[in-house]
């Protein structure tokens, strides 16, 4: 049977776990709609072997490399089928904590091997060409797209001066920003809280932002940035604002929101910050995850070593 999602309900295990998960009022949690999505699969996949969460004593180890095994032959990236695991293994965790399970059948199952991939970085150049490719409010006639001039520029400083994921940016409330102090209460990946640095151009930024705000949002809505409607931004509309900066800025528009997050983090580096640091800004929980932009960084430095050193211009020649 085919691994697609089917359109049922899903279990009440399932609901259950989710609901588990739910993120703080306000916000929206980008990991459990994920993992709501992958279990909707698992479910499916479960169920076309005559098998149910509801009694997950029947699943085996087996059972779940089996369903990586489709997913594979599907022609489902690596990093998506990792994706999908991570549910099923945190689904698994939270019934052996409930007590609805004895022994849990994720154990032993490995994560698919990952492609080596760097991500795509743009340099300092190119990096304030998008910044300063968004529309100046004050030259902008009409109130609402005054404000939303100014949520644009806000949006797009805030990604790359602070290194935020577009998800943590999209689920901040008000009460999260401390423009006296300059720092941000930013709610990660797995709910883990830090503090992040605001940028001076980021202050000043969101400063007219939130000057402009009120003309987009009523009173009760507790988002930081907010779509023309009044409610909190959106993934796509986040995504839109950038490929718009992008095209104004002449940049490719592959470019996603999280080349800002990569830029801030290859630059750190370039400029000497310790890799430690990095990795506490980034909100990284292992340091492999932050020694990839050393690898860029590396890899930057050879390319300008080969083409201005003499004696590698010599080899070349």
């Amino acid at each position: 049977m085919s691994l697609t999602n089917a359109i049922k309900p899903l279990s009440p295990s399932i609901e259950a776990f989710l609901a588990s998960r739910r993120a703080p009022q306000g916000r929206q949690s980008a990991t459990r709609n994920a993992y709501a999505a992958d279990l909707a699969q698992f479910q499916h996949y479960l169920e076309s072997l005559g098998l149910s969460p509801e009694q997950p004593e029947h699943i085996t180890r087996r059972h779940i490399q089996q369903f990586l095994a489709g997913l594979f032959k599907s022609g489902l990236a690596k990093s998506s089928m990792s994706r999908k695991l991570a549910a099923v293994r945190a689904f698994f965790k939270y019934l052996l904590r409930v007590r609805r399970l004895g022994n849990n059948p994720c154990l032993g199952v490995r994560n698919p091997k990952q492609e080596k991939r760097h991500p795509h970085v743009l340099n300092v150049d190119q990096t304030f060409a998008l910044l300063d490719a968004a529309p100046d409010a004050s030259r902008t006639k009409a109130p609402r797209g005054r404000a939303l001039a100014a949520r644009d520029a806000a949006l797009a400083e805030l990604l790359y001066g602070s290194g935020l994921r577009i998800s943590e940016a999209l689920d901040l409330n008000l009460p999260d920003l401390d423009l006296r102090s300059g720092v941000l209460r930013v709610m990660g990946k797995g709910a883990k809280e830090r503090l992040a640095p605001l940028s001076d151009q980021s202050q000043a930024s969101l400063q007219h932002w939130i000057a402009a705000r009120a003309l987009l949002a009523p009173s009760e809505e507790p988002a930081l940035f907010v779509g023309a409607r009044g409610k909190r931004l959106g993934r796509r509309q986040a995504v839109r604002i950038l490929k718009e900066l992008c095209a104004r800025a002449a940049l490719p528009a592959s470019i996603s929101p999280h080349a800002l997050r990569h830029g801030f983090a290859t630059h750190l580096l370039e400029a000497g910050a310790d890799l430690r640091t990095v990795q506490e800004l980034l909100g990284h929980a292992r340091l492999s995850t932050t020694q990839r932009y050393t690898q860029l960084t590396l890899s930057g430095l050879m390319k300008v070593y080969d083409q201005a050193h003499p004696r590698a211009r010599e080899k070349k020649g």
